[in-house]
């Protein structure tokens, strides 16, 4: 944990579900456009928040020196929801209390939801560089932006693949009962009915458990050649690992909730092989090139969703210089409006809904490293 997070960990874990939030001023007085930082920042999904705080305080830093967001500074606050919908609730009304006015998150869709509302409310834009599930922004709120894709998008990139190399396969469905996870699944169960294969396990988890062995026994017996899983990393490891230790042997398939090297180090050596749905990786973008070179300078890597961090506020701050406002309603107006925006991910417009006009879908591999970890990054893409 970094040192902005100076509290001992006991201490955070045991008042985290009450939306802990800690205020991180990147500016002497801490005025000007105060942002909201929302992610889980304790328990099994931290190195996702961790990547928000990271990308976010690099922009902040940056367009700060380069004059700030219409004249104004910026600065930020971390709130941690836990990757809980209760605790993200928390973190949403305690930075309405602060006078939070922007905010970058939350990562799970389950927790973006409903803070979302709270955030239309009270006259705050959000921006979640992670959760995909459709509902989100298919409500209509003012509000709501993100700077990746959605599930219907990804799961249509998962079917395809099963459908064109596990035709006459035995295909099971797996998922952890959340919005993203289960809403995942079943984009992606409904792909390949569609296209004639039923699968022969479609079953929910439940996260945060430790032994899946009746899951892999029923996976066994069914003797499936692929494992499609709507979950995050840290079950779907686990899972992977107890699939080795039983001797089942069928890859798996998740989608961007994979996406930490964090995956790795919980499956071990049997999640070679792994495949992932995620979006064209943004360090390999040639407009991130000089991010990308200082983030690694500053000693860490931009991995998963801390470039798209970075983004989301380059996109708020254009928008802030264009129309020489910071006022959150008429932000989403221009943003709303089909503007383009040049960002370190490349180029950025968005729809009605709050979705970007482009998202695109790949599927990546988990190999080795030389290291004898596990990684995607830079690996080839699979058609």
């Amino acid at each position: 944990m970094s040192k902005g997070l100076a509290s001992p960990l006991a201490l955070l874990a045991g008042l985290a579900l009450a939306g802990l939030v800690f205020a991180m001023p990147a500016s002497a007085d801490g005025a000007g456009v105060k942002i909201g930082v929302a992610a889980p920042f304790t328990g099994s999904s931290a190195p996702w928040g961790e990547q928000f705080k990271r990308g976010t305080e690099m922009a902040v830093k940056d367009f700060n020196a380069a004059g700030g967001a219409a004249g104004q500074q910026l600065s930020y606050e971390i709130g941690d929801d836990v990757a809980d919908p209760k605790a993200g609730v928390s973190v949403a009304n305690k930075f309405v209390a602060d006078g939070v006015k922007w905010v970058i998150g939350h990562v799970n869709s389950g927790v973006s939801i409903p803070a979302s509302d709270v955030y239309a409310e009270n006259g705050i834009i959000q921006i979640t560089p992670a959760s995909t599930n459709p509902t989100f922004t298919d409500r209509g709120l003012w509000n709501t932006f993100r700077t990746t894709g959605r599930d219907d998008q990804q799961g249509a990139v998962a079917a395809a693949y099963l459908v064109k190399h596990f035709q006459g396969k035995r295909v099971a469905i797996v998922h952890d009962k959340t919005p993203f996870g289960e809403g995942l699944a079943q984009i992606v169960k409904k792909g390949i009915n569609d296209k004639g294969i039923s699968e022969v396990v479609f079953e929910g988890i439940n996260i945060g458990e430790k032994d899946y062995s009746a899951l892999v026994t029923k996976l066994k017996e069914a003797d499936v050649d692929v494992l499609y899983y709507g979950g995050v990393y840290t079950e779907a490891g686990l899972i992977i690992r107890q699939m080795r230790d039983q001797g089942v042997q069928a890859p798996l398939m998740g989608g961007d909730g994979l996406v930490t090297t964090d995956f790795g180090a919980i499956a071990g050596p049997g999640g070679a092989g792994t495949l992932m749905t995620y979006t064209p990786d943004p360090r390999e973008n040639p407009e991130a090139k000089q991010i990308v070179e200082r983030m690694r300078a500053a000693g860490f890597e931009p991995e998963a969703f801390t470039v798209k961090c970075y983004a989301s506020v380059q996109i708020l701050v254009q928008s802030a210089n264009a129309i020489q406002s910071t006022d959150p309603e008429k932000i989403a107006e221009y943003m709303h409006s089909g503007h383009v925006f040049d960002t370190v991910i490349g180029k950025i417009s968005y729809d009605k809904r709050g979705d970007m006009v482009e998202a695109n879908y790949v599927m990546y591999v988990w190999k080795p490293t030389a290291s004898g970890g596990l990684d995607y990054a830079g690996n080839e893409l699979t058609d």
